[in-house]
């Protein structure tokens, strides 16, 4: 049975939850983020986008709000719709709420390289094959000095670890990276590489669930 996306953002509003966690901690460290950026206008992208809920707020209470012009690509009409009524609302006109695949390295052809990159609910529901070829596009995705923010469960087998070397290897250095005890996986590595050119007409990724990843 294919997973109701829309009914699963209910959990983040459950104090308490993973999902809720996962949230506050990404929150956070895109705020850091923000904190830490140079001067200037700053591009961010967010895959699988959801609701929004980990950059839109974040967005609307920061002192950079106006210099971000922003992408969240999302696959569900219902769920971009309440990014963009959230967008809307906050008054972040660089906010663009796209309906489509955001496997598709198209959708952000004219984007790419950005400051903030979120990678999001996404490493839970791919193939490990797909983590890997995703990490390397992130080398495309992000400018030099940019940051991507990536989530992941640290159930075993726990990908957590061979990820981050994943990172290192494509020029990312780790900002933070949560325990294993924290019941949630959130990752933040920044680029110190070149970026590469991003190449057209790529699918990224499959995303197929979590529940048919836990099948046997």
């Amino acid at each position: 049975m294919t997973r109701d996306w829309y009914a699963w953002h209910a959990d983040y509003e459950q104090p308490g939850s993973a999902l809720s966690r996962r949230l506050a901690e990404v929150r956070v460290r895109v705020r850091e983020a923000l904190d830490a950026a140079p001067a200037g206008p700053l591009r961010a992208i967010s895959l699988c986008a959801g609701q929004g809920h980990d950059l839109i707020p974040v967005l609307a209470a920061h002192p950079r709000r106006d210099d971000v012009t922003a992408r969240l690509v999302e696959l569900d009409p219902r769920n971009a719709e309440v990014a963009r009524r959230a967008a809307a609302e906050a008054g972040l006109t660089g906010v663009e709420v796209v309906v489509g695949d955001a496997a598709l390295t198209d959708r952000y052809a004219d984007f790419a390289p950005a400051d903030l990159v979120l990678v999001c609910g996404v490493f839970g529901n791919i193939v490990d094959a797909d983590v890997r070829a995703t990490v390397g596009h992130c080398a495309a995705l992000c400018a030099t000095g940019g940051t991507v923010f990536w989530t992941r469960h640290r159930r075993e087998p726990d990908l957590v670890p061979t990820i981050c070397e994943w990172f290192a290897e494509e020029g990312f250095t780790p900002v933070a990276v949560s325990s294993p005890a924290d019941g949630v996986g959130v990752g933040v590595h920044r680029f110190t590489g070149t970026p590469r050119p991003l190449p057209p007409g790529v699918t990224m990724f499959e995303f197929v669930g979590g529940r048919r990843l836990a099948r046997p």
